[in-house]
């Protein structure tokens, strides 16, 4: 039989609503919905194979077992829960709680029941040991908040802005921030036409870049000196919101004594750009009436990202980029929480020192979460307190984590490695002792509230409109198919544990009483999974009932929401004269600038357009153009070392060595090298560079070069060295 079905996918954040067409309950094609009024039919090449992933061969239908002589066995889900809740329960009699970790990958966000439940389980075994990706990815964007404070009124947004600063950040591609990503090159193409002036700060010409008012080129890693110069330009030229920051802002003394040091012309030598262009774009950012600005994961994985966040901020509360009394809210919220938004400040908090203490480099939690980059060294150290079992979630360790070497050596120290997954092929699956089969996002019911909450991230994510979709299952799994959803597999253990469950509901809404909303679990009768995305959208503006009621998603207007006036006697401020951030900035014009004759080249992170991390890589539709990630230079680079596109080589940074294959890129600035992560073989099982490309993550320390609070290494602007094989 043959039907159509509205769905929405998942193999990325913007969770793009699609039009499955399906033969026996078998996805047999995906495009994007022509008729919705927020994507107009937008879907990348990641959504649509999800066609081919469904049944892929690498597909599991079934969990595995790793036995003792390294072959892998079939169990059933009961079974494999039965076994790995007696090894959890052993582990905790003998080590205690802490012994037991969780890693949270990429693909946990499009999953909401995910994240609440199992954070649930680690509170009813109390442990804190919940380690994501947000630490290896974007972790400033939750710490500069905390420095600086945030405006519950939120921030002026994309739809009708003036201009708009993206640093390191190239949405039309990556879909994670500054331009929406509903559709982001329309979005972006629209805007440019209607007279929005972008300013991008990126060592590539961009998608983005292509369309700059002012596009910066910088020397990689240089990103905070040129947010500095930019704002000593606007204090200097008292470019300001001067009413704004009277009313809201402190610090502003200690900001401008920290940025003088950056002037124009010790900018442009330092991060090599021309000092007029510097100018243009502080001028053009401050001058204009509305905007935003945002970084992405290239400056955060860069030294001194936290500071690059915070001075983004910084140069928004300066220009009063911020939502004021009397305006309308553009997005009221859905599934979410209704909420009265007022013209005033939320004061900083604390930004790291508290919470679960690790015994590595003295990293404690922080805004952002545990630093990942400290858990191989927690698995690996002897004593109280060590790792010795691991549950990743919707992600990849192996591939993923920096410094890939120790990592595999952790895993492998690990007494119990958990893997939820939906195929074999990743590569931390083979280092599992259980892969627990999970359904495929076709297969589970979805509701847009993640990207719906998006918007507390960051300046330009999330929805600017009351949007909201539910979808059903969109695919019908196999007969005998014995696959659980993520949550599933916590509320199973939980069961066999003997532990109860509950989950105190995230994001913003509170009961009456100002106490988080809890739902609590009836650990005899297991709830569906719509049952919990009633919970998580309890105390939502529109019903979920309502939403689900409109297949194909639609804009839920309603009463508009107005900013009201702060309220009497409100005192809190935002900060921007942190004193942390202000000495990191005097001390980065006080060193020596990063100049290393044996490593000229600097190498950076990027998106591709085709993949999203490891997802995907074992598609030959996905990867027809080439299976690894090139190692993407100047032309003129290239022809100074000999060199021709597909020419195979080593880079090595001062932490190790990976084989590349380079390919020309116009657009991309001398002295660059631009790699995508999460490539490469099985460490144990190397093969050839062609074939599986190269992980980055061996050129990068945990031990060196490390951010003190998030414990990030240098994953970006890496110093290194172009060999020959």
């Amino acid at each position: 039989m043959q039907d159509t079905i509205h769905g929405i996918c998942r193999s990325c954040a913007a969770m793009c609503p699609i039009i499955v067409d399906r033969e026996d309950g078998l996805p047999t094609r995906i495009i994007g919905d022509k008729h919705n009024p927020v994507y107009w039919g937008y879907t990348c090449i990641k959504g649509r194979e999800m066609v081919n992933q469904v049944r892929h061969p690498d597909r599991l239908f079934s969990s595995i077992r790793r036995e003792k002589d390294g072959s892998f066995t079939p169990v059933s889900s009961a079974q494999a829960m039965d076994e790995v809740a007696q090894k959890l329960k052993r582990i905790i009699d003998e080590h205690g709680p802490r012994a037991v970790a969780t890693y949270a990958g990429t693909y946990i966000f499009t999953y909401p029941a995910t994240q609440p439940v199992s954070t649930a389980w680690m509170n009813a075994i109390g442990s804190n040991m919940m380690f994501t990706s947000n630490t290896i990815d974007q972790p400033g964007k939750s710490i500069a908040p905390a420095l600086h404070g945030t405006w519950q009124a939120g921030p002026q947004v994309f739809d009708d802005a003036d201009t708009w600063l993206l640093v390191g950040v190239n949405p039309i591609v990556a879909h994670s921030g500054g331009v929406p990503n509903q559709n982001p090159a329309k979005r972006l193409k629209d805007a440019v036409e209607r007279g929005m002036k972008v300013i991008v700060i990126d060592p590539r010409r961009t998608e983005c870049a292509d369309r700059a008012f002012v596009h910066l080129q910088p020397k990689p890693g240089e990103d905070a000196a040129i947010l500095a110069g930019m704002i000593r330009v606007i204090l200097k030229e008292s470019l300001f919101d001067a009413d704004f920051a009277q009313a809201n802002v402190q610090g502003m003394e200690a900001l401008a004594q920290a940025v003088e040091p950056y002037t124009p012309d010790y900018v442009a030598a330092r991060a090599q750009i021309p000092a007029d262009d510097l100018v243009l774009a502080a001028r053009t950012y401050a001058q204009a009436k509305r905007g935003g600005a945002t970084a992405g994961t290239g400056p955060n994985m860069a030294p001194h990202g936290n500071l690059t966040e915070y001075l983004l901020l910084c140069l928004m509360s300066l220009c009063g980029r911020w939502l004021k009394a009397g305006e309308r809210v553009p997005n009221p919220g859905v599934l979410g929480p209704s909420f009265a938004p007022r013209a005033q400040a939320n004061a900083p908090w604390p930004a790291w020192g508290y919470g679960e203490k690790l015994r590595v480099r003295g990293f404690t939690d922080a805004a952002c979460g545990l630093a990942t980059s400290a858990l191989p060294d927690e698995i690996l150290m002897p004593g109280e307190g060590q790792v010795k079992a691991l549950i990743s979630i919707g992600g990849n360790p192996l591939m993923a984590w920096p410094d890939q070497n120790k990592t595999l050596k952790a895993l492998k120290a690990l007494e119990l490695f958990v893997c939820l997954d939906i195929q074999k092929v990743h590569n931390s699956c083979h280092l599992a002792d259980y892969t627990i089969a999970c359904k495929h996002s076709l297969e589970s019911p979805a509701m847009t509230l993640p990207n719906e909450m998006l918007s507390y991230f960051g300046t330009g994510f999330g929805f600017s409109v009351p949007y909201a979709q539910y979808a059903p299952p969109a695919a019908v799994l196999p007969e005998g198919a014995d696959v659980v959803e993520e949550w599933e597999f916590f509320y199973g253990i939980a069961k066999r544990m003997q532990i109860a469950l509950e989950i105190k509901v995230a994001y913003s809404w509170t009961t009456t009483s100002g106490e988080p909303r809890r739902y609590r679990f009836d650990m005899e009768n297991k709830p569906d999974t719509d049952e919990l995305f009633a919970a998580l959208c309890d105390g939502g503006r529109v019903p979920l009932a309502t939403v689900k009621s409109e297949p194909q998603g639609r804009v839920f207007e309603g009463e508009d929401v107005f900013v009201e006036a702060a309220e009497a006697g409100r005192e809190a401020r935002l900060q921007v004269g942190d004193a942390t951030m202000c000495a990191e900035l005097t001390s980065i014009a006080q060193e020596a600038q990063d100049k290393d004759a044996d490593f000229p080249f600097r190498l950076i992170s990027r998106r591709l357009h085709h993949v999203m991390n490891t997802t995907g890589r074992n598609n030959p539709r996905q990867m027809r153009k080439q299976r690894y990630n090139p190692a993407y230079m100047n032309p003129a680079d290239l022809l100074s070392l000999g060199l021709k596109d597909g020419d195979e080589v080593r880079i090595a940074s001062r932490y190790g060595e990976i084989p590349g294959i380079v390919e020309a890129e116009d657009g991309i600035r001398s002295g660059v090298i631009s790699m995508s992560h999460c490539f490469g073989p099985d460490p144990e099982n190397p093969g050839p560079v062609r074939e599986f490309g190269s992980n980055v993550a061996l050129l990068s320390s945990v031990e060196h070069e490390v951010d003190p609070y998030s414990g990030i290494p240098r994953m970006s602007a890496i110093p290194v060295r172009v060999l020959m094989p």
